[in-house]
């Protein structure tokens, strides 16, 4: 007798153990019926014990993916070992509101899952407990980490000035596009242009107009870009875009709206109205090309055509002469 009254107290607080612990605890049977329902479920679900025991648990919530579910659980049935489910994998099985909406970012709580074999006296298995961890601070720390380093991996490519990608990134680029060409049988064109007498820009009006000067460059050619070109500020008043799946001549109907629009813009720096003029060289990709960089010098070529031809205008490599 006073065995049983102690097993009675053991199993008491054994109990209020497990209806107060901070994680969320259920028992189910084979048909996924809920047979156990901890606090921490009550408070984050709202429905108490007794309205969820004996339920099917797909059918009180409905917005958990039976078949996943069951295909985990039923390997736990089967193998009796334990199974896991990291947030990574899935960010939760309830959908829980985050209980920290002020001080966290986060609209839902996170969660890992553990599901666990309970074998009865014989070995067999008719139940499972599922666990559920609060790993919302996790989750969200680490996503902030990850989205600090792709701010500091972007700030890495990018030109202060311009807002473009800077030399050793388009460069980068202008490689993998190059290695891209001799696999696949694409059309491809690369441009390379500068601001005509920048020098006596800076000279005349000084740094900070030079720097207006490029700075209204970029956002114009930013603003003509499709979104599967890539330019970069290659250095200077010097300026690479990479034309994906365009021909030269196509190439040459981007480069002279361009062109156009820059001539016709005026930038005024200190009451000082300053206009200016570019000039844009083209190579379409070709096998005839040893690598990345012949084409860089071919398109530098067209380039140095248009300065010695009077600047302000665009020209093509003449691939027929390689």
């Amino acid at each position: 007798m006073a065995n049983d009254n102690l097993d009675i107290k053991e199993f008491h607080w054994l109990m209020d153990m497990l209806q107060t612990i901070d994680v969320g605890l259920i028992v189910l049977d084979r048909d996924f019926k809920v047979q156990v329902w901890n606090n921490f479920m009550e408070n984050h679900s709202g429905i108490n014990p007794i309205t969820v025991k004996d339920q099917v648990l797909f059918e009180v919530f409905e917005d958990i993916p039976k078949d996943w579910f069951t295909q985990k659980a039923e390997s736990v049935f089967l193998l009796k070992n334990r199974a896991f489910i990291t947030w990574e994998l899935r960010p939760y099985l309830f959908k829980f509101k985050n209980y920290r909406p002020i001080t966290g970012t986060e609209e839902f709580m996170y969660q890992n899952i553990n599901i666990s074999p309970l074998a009865s006296a014989d070995g067999t298995v008719n139940h499972v407990c599922v666990i559920i961890y609060d790993v919302t601070d996790i989750a969200s720390n680490k996503k902030a980490l990850e989205s600090a380093n792709r701010e500091l991996e972007s700030l890495s490519r990018t030109d202060r000035l311009t807002m473009l990608n800077n030399r050793g990134y388009w460069e980068e680029c202008l490689q993998n596009e190059y290695s891209r060409l001799q696999r696949y049988d694409t059309t491809s064109s690369l441009v390379m242009f500068d601001i005509d007498h920048f020098k006596k820009v800076n000279d005349t009006y000084g740094h900070q107009a030079g720097d207006e000067v490029i700075r209204t460059v970029s956002k114009i050619l930013r603003d003509s870009l499709r979104k599967t070109d890539i330019a970069g500020r290659y250095g200077g008043e010097e300026f690479g875009i990479i034309l994906g799946h365009t021909s030269a001549e196509n190439a040459f109907i981007f480069c002279e709206r361009l062109r156009k629009t820059i001539e016709e813009t005026t930038v005024v720096h200190d009451n000082i109205s300053i206009q200016f003029t570019v000039s844009l060289g083209i190579c379409e990709a070709s096998k005839k090309l040893d690598d990345y960089k012949q084409w860089l010098e071919k398109t530098d070529q067209a380039l140095y055509q248009c300065k010695e031809n009077g600047r302000n205008q665009t020209r093509i490599f003449d691939l027929s002469t390689l």
